[in-house]
């Protein structure tokens, strides 16, 4: 599939170079030494170019496993790159391990092969994931021209090189899971997003599937975002190896009056609607998710609020999400989807997108606490 072919830049979170006639010219398995070929200098610029961009790369090679060997005695070259695959399997098996590795939807990635033969492969196994000729690598980039760049982007290489990290750790680990991530001393802050922070939240709604509650488009929160009776909070996570930095974002619809909003005949709901909730799949698995959900569950009964209601739209990529808010005592109402009401106040028309429904639950009685490995506490508090 060529850049042209209906290419959409936000869905790629990973990009996956073959070596040999890819990054560099040779065959490394022939080289008559252990140094490895020099790689093209248009490629590695590229390389940087992307991860300035918040883009990861990746390796595929059907080479032999020493090769990554001495790509490992290259510092320089071997950061560049996060799970990177080398082995004689197929490349659409290259592919998937990657994914699973970075955590990421398959679909996320994009092949660059000089090979019409394993672009081919890939595309027949894995029908989700472009592939490119390396000539098409200047379109490539050329297709995220203009896009802002967050500081969350420009720190996503370095987190999920952290996130290697903290993977070795997890398999050294003596001890179970649970325990493991105690020790990790993770903790999530909640808070309403200050204005720096949108850019991010913008990001979360166009590149997360995983954990996305309704594909709002980022057109569509922003929009949201400055309506009357809108808030959007964020979440920011640390633990002791790093700073995973915003990796939630929610848009709450309070309607025209606080705390609840009006019905028709005026009677107050007292009701916090969720159009939006959107995680990054970094944290997935970590309990992060449910911790957000139930702090901003909290704080609406604290802002005296009855009920509780979230937009979802089910896809096939977010069915983490749909187990969550089950999980979480949601179930669907006949609300209509959560949207802005005009200048006077009253309620417009509100729409969402196709097939969308609205989950809801009252707030009295006992609300799910995070897990207990995860110390969660307001923005607020923290910096006060």
């Amino acid at each position: 599939m060529s850049v042209a072919d209906g290419f959409d830049p936000d869905g790629v979170k990973c990009v996956v170079w073959d070596l040999d006639g890819t990054l560099w010219d040779e065959i490394a398995v022939e080289s008559p030494t252990d140094d490895l070929p020099a790689p093209r200098p248009a490629t590695l610029a590229a390389i940087d170019d992307l991860a300035a961009r918040g883009v990861l790369s990746s390796i595929a090679s059907r080479s032999a496993p020493s090769v990554l060997d001495r790509l490992d005695a290259v510092p320089g070259l071997r950061a560049r790159f996060l799970a990177p695959q080398v082995s004689w399997q197929d490349k659409s098996e290259s592919l998937r391990r990657i994914a699973e590795e970075l955590g990421i939807a398959v679909e996320a990635l994009v092949l660059v092969d000089d090979s019409p033969y394993e672009r081919a492969e890939v595309e027949a196994l894995l029908p989700g994931v472009r592939t490119l000729d390396p000539a098409d690598v200047p379109a490539l980039l050329a297709a995220f021209e203009g896009r802002e760049i967050t500081p969350e982007s420009r720190a996503r290489v370095g987190r999920y090189r952290t996130e290697e990290t903290r993977r070795a750790e997890g398999a050294r680990f003596r001890g179970s899971r649970e325990e493991f991530l105690r020790w990790c001393d993770m903790r999530l802050t909640v808070g309403a997003a200050t204005a720096d922070e949108l850019p991010r939240a913008l990001e979360l709604a166009a590149r997360t599937h995983r954990l996305n509650s309704s594909g709002l488009t980022p057109d569509r929160l922003r929009e949201l975002a400055a309506a009357d009776g809108h808030e959007l909070y964020t979440a920011r996570m640390t633990d002791r190896f790093g700073d995973y930095g915003i990796i939630g974002a929610a848009l709450v619809d309070r309607g025209p009056d606080t705390p609840g909003v009006r019905d028709g005949a005026g009677t107050a709901s007292a009701t916090w609607a969720v159009p939006l909730l959107a995680l990054s799949c970094r944290v997935a698995g970590r309990g992060a998710a449910a911790a957000f959900l139930f702090r901003l569950m909290e704080r609406a009964r604290e802002a005296g609020a009855e009920e509780f209601r979230v937009t979802l739209r089910p896809t096939d990529a977010n069915l983490e999400m749909r187990i969550l808010l089950r999980q979480a005592g949601l179930r669907r109402t006949d609300a209509a989807v959560p949207g802005p009401a005009d200048a006077s106040g009253a309620p417009v028309a509100r729409t969402a997108p196709a097939e969308a429904a609205v989950l809801g639950r009252t707030l009295g009685g006992d609300v799910p606490g995070p897990p207990a490995w995860l110390h969660v506490s307001d923005r607020e508090d923290t910096e006060a």
